[in-house]
């Protein structure tokens, strides 16, 4: 369910750029962010999603954007599955169980911290840009509050 909603909260966030052409082009914007998705189940998205298929390709419906499924609060992911945390210079490594650093991620990114420019997520793990040493001290020290 989790990926689900990631795929879909991806999909959102590529056509808020504007229409895209078909689902081939979409599945490889989605391949682009890490997301690896299949034919039949893009088409189940698209679907599901009430995704408009115009002239230009596939864009929002109008009303649809507030439908797709909200990611659970960060605070409850980061209790779940986040295992560690480490500071490196203006880094934060942040380890997860496996299969939930893209989940995490993003619910870090949508929060929109303002010591946190973005993150990457990998299987298990979370690689986090922060402007400076000091914010990555200051959002190490905002997770850590979070798992205790």
């Amino acid at each position: 369910m989790m990926n689900k909603t990631l795929r879909q909260r991806a999909i959102l966030q590529l056509l808020k750029h504007g229409p895209i052409a078909s689902q081939d082009d979409l599945q490889r914007a989605l391949r682009k962010r890490g997301l690896k998705v299949g034919q039949a189940t893009l088409s189940r998205d698209v679907r599901d999603m009430r995704l408009a298929k115009t002239a230009d390709g596939y864009s929002l419906s109008q009303g649809e954007s507030s439908s797709t499924p909200a990611l659970p609060p960060v605070s409850r992911l980061v209790r779940e599955f986040v295992l560690g945390l480490r500071p490196a210079q203006n880094l934060l490594v942040i380890k997860t169980s496996v299969g939930s650093a893209q989940p995490v991620a993003a619910a870090l990114d949508e929060e929109e911290w303002p010591e946190a420019i973005g993150t990457i997520a990998g299987d298990d793990t979370i690689l986090t840009i922060c402007p400076d040493k000091e914010d990555a001290k200051r959002l190490a020290a905002r997770i850590q509050e979070m798992l205790a």
